[in-house]
């Protein structure tokens, strides 16, 4: 559907036909300003119809129909900038990474947003660039920029919740009292972050096109914006790359765990074996039917077996405690 669709002038958001088709035809006319349209998961019909007043390329719409399997990416077409990012959000109920689109089509006179998913609103972020008209004078780019300044910014939130997150995981492997399901936490925690790189790796080389300018429909001017936005995701594919590596040596770190718990275990079992084995020899021993046996027909021989086992056990277990085995 579309969320919002309005007229800008001198970076003043002014009073327009309430039709896209007529406002787009009033600014092309008049030859200054930009029509900015905001959709959000728009059906094939929706899309159909925007796509044949702004004349946008039909591989570029079939992307922005299909939702969620995207990568990010820049494509130039004749009559538009094609952008797609991915967003992402944080659900605090189960602690999970959600992902989303933001597909943006930049034109001559024209700034269309496509939005898939609930990750990463852009509301809130329409109101913000309107109070900002210098930013909105450089002409319908500054919407492309806004998108990805709010995205990248994101990120790097993202980022910071995930290694608090990661700060805890990390404690509960080395906890004294080791709850199950650890490396299922951690399998399931490097699925979130591979989730992270795919929406922030391969925006890197969008975005570094962006600022070697050149691009078409993007104003020089918008260069300082577009570094800055570039230093930030640079900054999170570097906080993410970093989350990949904790991770790893935490994985590591559990399965050296669960390794050394399971000699431990082995250790006490063969203790316990030998505690067991050695009473088990001597009655072995005295259970033989022979004849002739020292002590055999001693009236003290019973209990001097009874004897030298407990003995025995009781050697071998402080010989075992002693070397911590038990």
């Amino acid at each position: 559907m579309i969320v919002d669709c309005a007229t800008y002038r001198d970076g003043r958001r002014v009073e327009g036909p309430a039709d896209f088709s007529d406002a787009l035809d009033a600014v092309r006319t008049a030859g200054d300003g930009f029509l900015w349209i905001g959709l959000y998961e728009p059906t094939p019909e929706e899309l159909d119809l925007v796509s044949s007043e702004f004349s946008l390329h039909p591989l570029a719409v079939e992307d922005a129909l299909t939702a969620a399997h995207q990568r990010p990416k820049m494509e130039v077409y004749p009559d538009a900038l094609f952008t797609v990012v991915k967003t992402l959000g944080y659900r605090e109920s189960d602690r999970s990474v959600e992902t989303g689109e933001v597909l943006v089509f930049v034109g001559d006179c024209f700034a269309i947003t496509v939005r898939h998913g609930k990750a990463t609103p852009l509301g809130g972020m329409r109101k913000e660039l309107e109070d900002r008209p210098g930013l909105l004078r450089l002409g319908p780019a500054a919407v492309l920029y806004a998108v990805c300044d709010l995205v990248v910014d994101s990120y790097l939130d993202l980022s910071a919740m995930l290694l608090s997150d990661l700060d805890e995981l990390e404690a509960d492997v080395f906890a004294p009292g080791r709850t199950r399901g650890v490396a299922e936490r951690i399998y399931a925690f490097k699925r979130q972050v591979v989730a992270f790189r795919r929406a922030s790796a391969p925006l890197l080389d969008p975005a570094g096109r962006l600022v070697r300018g050149g691009v078409p429909f993007v104003p020089d001017a918008l260069q300082p914006y577009l570094r800055d936005v570039l230093d930030h995701l640079t900054k999170a594919n570097e906080q993410v790359e970093a989350l990949d590596r904790l991770l790893s040596d935490i994985l590591s770190a559990n399965l050296a765990q669960v390794s050394v718990q399971q000699n431990n275990d082995m250790r006490k079992i063969s203790a316990w074996a030998a505690l067991v084995a050695a009473p088990t020899m001597i009655a072995g021993v005295y259970g033989m039917n022979f004849e002739h046996m020292p002590e055999l027909r001693q009236s003290w021989g019973y209990p001097a077996a009874l004897g030298l086992m407990a003995v025995v056990c009781l050697v071998l277990h402080r010989l075992f405690k002693r070397a911590g085995w038990l």
